[in-house]
Formats: C-alpha cells, structure tokens, sequence
C-alpha cells in the first residue's frame, strides 16, 4: 500500500499508541495488547475518551489573545497571506485533509459499541456509556473542524482495511449539508449514551447540556452558509459547484427537498438545543467595575475568565483544569499583564462596544469622550469594554510581574522589535487575568482555567437563528437579548438598532457585509452583541465566514487600525517614554498623512497587505494539498475521486483563481 496513504489513515493510532492518561499509563503498552485486552474495562475506556480531550483546543500556552487573530477583531505583529491574494498557495502535501483525530474515534467505536452490546466490557453499565457517548461527540468535533476549513468531506466511519483500492474509494467527499447532518447524527447519539451530568470530573467532562450547545453551533453555522452561499460554488448544487463533476454527486438532492428547506431545517435544530441550554443556566452576575487592587471587591463575571477553579461558576459548562504540581500550566496571567504576546486588539473590535445608553459611539447625544486619550477610552462605555480593554495606569498582578509582564499598566510599547513585548495595535485586552492566585512568578507560569462551553453562547446563538430564519425576534429571543444587556449594564438594544448607521458601521466591521452588500441594523446588531460577548474566545474566524463577510474586500482593501495615535498621543510625554527611541514614520510607525490611527500594516511598504488587507473569494475555504489527489488517483489528479475547493488549482505553489 502506498506509504503516504496509510500514513494519513494511520497515523491516528500511533498518536494513540503514545498517548494515555493516568492508570491506563501503567499497564503493558498498548502495542502489546489487543483491542479486547485494553479496552475491556470501564476504567480504560474511559482513559481513552479522556485522552480525545486533547483535540479540544485551550490555552495554548498565553492564553485566548490570538483566538480572534486575522480577523477585524485581532492582528499579529505579521499579517496573514489570507488577506494577499496570489500569496496564499496551495500546498504539496500536508493541510486539513487528514483523519487523524477521525481514526482515533473511529477506532474506539469500532470495537467499544459491539464488546459494550455483548456484554465484554467490565464496569458499570452508564459510566460506560457515557464514555461511549463522549466519543460520538469527539467524532462530531473534528468532523466539524473539517466542514469549516474544507466543506465536503468524506463521512468515514469505520476503520478502513489497509487496501488502497478501499480506501480510495471511500474518499469521496460528501456534500457540506450532509457533513453537517452526520455530524448532528452523531451528538444525538451522544446525547441518547450519556448522563446529564458526568460520573467523574465534573466539569471538567462533558455533560449533556454541552452536547446540546455544541449542536447548536454547528447547525446555527451550517445554516447560515448555505443562506450567504446560496447559488454559489460553494454550496451543493450552486452555480460551478466542483462536487457536481464527479459522477458519485452529479444528481445530488437536499434530503428537505432544496437549499431554503435545509437552511431552515439547520436554523429549527440551532434555536431548539440553544434553548435547552438558555433556558436553564442564568448569566453569572457582572457588577460592571474593574477590580483594580487584589483588595477591592471581586467582579463575578470578569473573574469567571481567570478563576482557577471555574466550578462555581454556573455559566460554565465545560472548562480545562491547570495545575503546577501536575505540571499542567500556561503563560495566561504573564500575557494579560503585558502586551498580550503581540497580539493587538482592533481599533474596530473596541468601537463596536456601545455606550451604556445603548447609542453607538458615534450616535448623535451619546456622550463619547473620543479616543485621543487611552485612559478614557471605555468612559461611559459597555462595562465588557471597560473591565476588558486595558489602560496606562490599571493595576495588572498583585506581586511583582514577571519579565514580559507590568504590575502597573504602561502606555503601550508599539515600537519594541520583540513580537512578544510589541503593543501590535497600541490596545491590549486582559481577559482570563487573575489578581489573586493561579500565578508563580518564579516561573511566570499560571494555572487559570480555560472555558470551553458557556451558557452565553446559547442565548446568543438562539437570538441569531430565530432572526435569520423568521426575520422577526420572538419573546425568548428579546427576553435572552434583554438579558445579555442587562449583564453588559447597556441601554436598550432598540436604542442602538435605532441609532445605527450602517455606512458608518461598515467602515470597520466586517459582520456588516454579508454577501458584499450591507445586512439590516436588527441582524447587524445582533451580529454586534455576539461579537462584545465572545471577544477573544475564538468564534469570529468562523462567523465571518459563515456570514460571508468578506466579500467587499474584492474591491475595497480594508485597513487595520489600532491606537488613535498622531492627535494628541505622538506628542504626549508619558507615551513618549514608553517608547525610546522615539516615532519614525515609514519605519516603526505608520505616517501622519495616512491616518490618525495606527496602521500597524502599513508601516514598511514590503509586506504583502501593505496596501490593505484584500480578499479572494476561494480563501473562504482551505485548499486540499496535492498530494492527496495523487494518491487517490494513482498520480493522476485527474483520476482522484477528490475535488478541488472552489477557485483553488490542482497544481501546488499556485495562488487562487480570481
């Protein structure tokens, strides 16, 4: 069997030949037993399913910061080859089609569900199935990082003989909509095997409610691409859709019947588990105040992201535990007390934070203090904006910080050369900041904990499903709008759809684009509530996707702004002592005759978004790499079973097609 081939298929079960957990560490290893030996008690099964949690991703080291990068939400101190088009290639080999994740799953199932039905698994019969049921989630989690990154997709779900001509023949990509519906099949299955709450952990494991938010996600995403993509290449049966030259999806029909009924189907499935989850968890309480002294009274809410211990924090559903004695630690606390790792937050992510009136910043009557002065910036503003958004002069760490980190907030360092110390924007933000505990200094390393699931989600993602499928907002959506501004203490969110301009609002945000024309201020501003609420929690890459908010940048480059810099800031001496060595245009600071915000971008013409970030439409989804169409078509491309991405080539090295 060719090499390349098995590895993809393969190289899931060695990763779980070298992985384990606890006692499951201390048996014979896994090469020398068989599947009938080591998975035949409930204790070994359920090390496995705990091993899958690593395909979750949580702080990676510093924390949430870069989760909203490349989006209008968060720059690098280097910008993506996404917004260059021609600079973005396909690859020879590599990228997201694999199934390394999919094997591991598929592995545990293939032999757990039979030897569990025959009774030849020790234990106690739930615990059991409630690792069975983890595991059908885990399955639904990488198969949805596949349906965002590639689209179709082959649904496999069994392991494969080591037979090329078989596995060939199950590369077939199945159409996006029934990826999605697989993946829904699967935490129904999960929901059906698991107990509402988990038999050890806690929290620290996945109960029912966080499959059911989960389904949610997928289906309030799958339903909104199909709406923006809709007669496009790319979604089945749009206009050039590449699935359609292949024989085995040439006559494929909507199981609903058409594309309008599946992205209601999707949307009715969104609003039905969002409501589940919404319905049964209350907001944990926001005072709306900065706890600026490790002795002043504590904000609930602010101190969820940073707590070492999330338990009692009824919002979480779902959150990793960090611990130095085990070794289990992260940069989160150092990262928040200093430039967020080079991370900078948006001149636009802080602009679409209303005034607690609920008017728009820009909003005749509203109060705005400007943004001229960065200790002012948040003044009167959502309290998300205030206890988030860091100024010069806000108390970071209780102790001494460590070497990248500040006790005392500075003005920010835009010129340091050292990415990790590097103010990219001028803004930096401090959610997961923790004054009290969970931080050594000797080791600058933390062990605050990572929300994974979060009731808020639910309300949010029920607001926005009820909206995009009805046009209207029903009495449970107004009462869970009503209660996320309660928590955030705004204004009315009719005061701000009344107030909105929208030509001023797609000045910056990309969420008021779908399709390349601008959406209503209803959609726009519930688009904006989802934005404020999960800033940094890693879900605006896969919103402006699905809402295909992209378009405009065809035509209309989009500058990323950060600090207003050149009306007062240039000249502002405590600014200027943070940054020795002083202001030179073109060379560590973008010029006064481009703008009065920092263009962290536009700075050296040599980089390739100098001009502004631009789009291409085939950047919505990832290339599949070369190597796998050789593969599978016996090094003929033409011959794979596989197909393209919309406007991607079959030929590595090469950019997008316009």
């Amino acid at each position: 069997m060719n090499a390349i081939l098995k590895r993809i298929y393969v190289t899931g079960f060695m990763a779980l030949l070298l992985a384990g957990c606890n006692d499951f560490l201390d048996q014979e290893p896994l090469s020398q037993l068989s599947p009938d030996q080591y998975l035949s008690t409930e204790e070994n099964v359920m090390a496995y399913a705990t091993d899958l949690y690593n395909i979750i991703p949580v702080h990676n080291g510093w924390g949430i910061w870069q989760n909203d990068v490349h989006t209008d939400n968060m720059a690098y101190v280097t910008p993506s080859d996404m917004y260059a088009p021609g600079y973005w290639r396909v690859s020879q080999t590599g990228g997201q089609y694999n199934f390394v994740d999919i094997y591991r799953c598929n592995y545990f199932l293939d032999f757990v569900v039979p030897a569990f039905e025959n009774r030849k698994i020790s234990g106690v019969d739930q615990n059991i199935r409630h690792s069975i049921g983890e595991v059908y989630f885990f399955r639904a989690f990488a198969y949805f990082n596949k349906l965002k990154a590639l689209g179709d997709f082959p649904i496999i779900t069994k392991v494969l003989p080591d037979n090329l001509e078989t596995l060939v023949a199950e590369s077939k990509r199945a159409p996006r909509n029934e990826v999605a519906r697989f993946i829904l099949s699967d935490l129904d299955k999960a929901l059906s095997l698991m107990l509402d709450n988990p038999p050890v952990g806690g929290k620290n494991r996945l109960s029912k409610d966080c499959i059911r938010l989960f389904k949610s996600r997928v289906a309030l995403y799958e339903g909104t691409w199909l709406k923006y993509f809709k007669g496009t290449a790319f979604v089945p049966n749009g206009a050039n859709w590449p699935g359609k030259q292949k024989d085995y999806n040439s006559n494929y029909a909507y199981p609903s019947g058409d594309i309008d009924r599946e992205i209601d189907y999707f949307l009715t499935q969104a609003m039905t588990e969002a409501k589940t989850v919404a319905d049964k968890y209350a907001l944990v309480n926001n005072t709306g105040v900065f706890q600026n002294s490790p002795s002043a009274a504590g904000n609930p809410y602010f101190d969820m992201f940073g707590a070492v211990n999330m338990n009692g924090y009824g919002e979480v559903l779902l959150w990793k535990q960090y611990s130095q004695s085990a070794g289990v630690t992260n940069q989160v606390v150092e990262f928040a007390s200093a430039a967020n790792q080079g991370y900078g937050t948006t001149k636009s992510m802080l602009d679409a934070f209303v005034m607690s009136d609920g008017k728009p910043i820009y909003a005749s009557g509203s109060g705005y203090a400007g943004d001229d002065d960065l200790k002012k910036i948040t003044t009167d503003r959502d309290s998300r904006a205030e206890i988030f958004f860091k100024k010069p002069g806000d108390r970071n760490l209780h102790t001494a910080a460590g070497q990248e980190a500040f006790e005392i907030e500075p003005y920010p360092y835009i010129i340091n050369s050292t990415a990790s110390l590097k103010w990219t924007t001028g803004y930096a933000i401090r959610k997961g900041l923790n004054f009290k505990d969970g931080y050594e200094a000797a080791s600058r390393q933390s062990t605050v904990g990572c929300i994974i699931f979060r009731a808020a989600e639910g309300y949010l993602n029920y607001i926005e499903a009820c909206y995009e499928k009805t046009g209207t907002l029903d009495s449970d959506a107004q009462k869970y709008w009503k209660a996320i501004r309660d928590r955030s203490k705004v204004g009315d969110y009719n005061v701000t759809i009344a107030n909105t301009d929208m030509n001023k609002e797609a000045e910056t945000d990309w969420g008021a684009y779908s399709a390349g024309q601008l959406i209503d201020p209803t959609l726009f501003n519930i688009r904006r509530e989802r934005r404020c609420e999960l800033m940094a929690e890693g879900f605006r890459p896969a919103d402006i996707r699905r809402w295909r908010s992209m378009d405009q940048m065809m035509t209309q480059p989009y500058h990323v702004l950060g600090i207003n810099l050149w009306d007062k800031m240039a000249t502002d001496a405590d600014f200027l002592a943070g940054n020795p060595g002083g202001l030179r245009e073109n060379v560590n600071v973008s010029p006064q005759s481009f703008g009065k915000y920092l263009a962290p971008y536009h700075i050296i013409s040599n980089n390739h978004v100098y001009n502004g970030y631009r789009w291409n439409m085939a950047h919505y989804l990832e290339p599949i790499a070369i190597q796998h169409f050789l593969i599978t078509g016996a090094s003929d491309v033409s011959a794979s079973p596989l197909y393209q991405n919309p406007g991607w080539t079959l030929t590595a090295g090469e950019g997008a097609t316009e």
